[in-house]
């Protein structure tokens, strides 16, 4: 690796790092510094898109739920504009989650994303949690989900 791409890995690094702080802390002046003005948030379930202001509620019930979530990165990788990470979620459930009351429980989830850059920001989110993993050790499906046709 050439210095410069050592400069720019550290520089992507480091907006890689900063978006999760600003999730794990829910922090949205952070995550301003980290994406873009149109920056696109793509969660796998439904493929539509959302912004910044669309993420701000979704964090909040989040955290609710998860007041003492940690992000953990495992994997960052590398490829020119775009960026793959592979981490971990942890925390307590000490709040509501999707409609399941508080069961105090340590749990520990997976999360992948890939971002794509744009002048040293990311500017597009392609999102997955590993839903069935936390639930399983949470012992609840959401309510709705558990009597849904297969």
């Amino acid at each position: 690796m050439t210095v410069s791409n050592e400069v720019g890995h550290a520089a992507t690094r480091d907006v890689i790092e900063r978006f999760y702080r600003a999730i794990e802390h829910a922090d949205i002046e952070l995550l301003r510094t980290a994406v873009t003005s149109d920056w696109q948030y793509i969660p796998g379930t439904s493929g539509e898109s959302i912004g910044v202001e669309q993420i701000v509620p979704m964090l909040a019930n989040f955290l609710h739920a998860l007041p003492d979530m940690k992000v953990i990165l495992l994997d960052v990788l590398i490829h020119d504009a775009m960026v793959g990470v592979r981490a971990k979620v942890t925390g307590t459930q000490s709040g509501p989650l999707m409609g399941i009351p508080a069961t105090s429980k340590v749990v520990d989830f997976a999360i992948h994303s890939f971002h794509e850059l744009r002048d040293d920001r990311i500017a597009k989110t392609w999102h997955l949690e590993d839903w069935l993993g936390l639930f399983r050790q949470i012992g609840e499906l959401p309510p709705g989900l558990a009597n849904r046709p297969a």
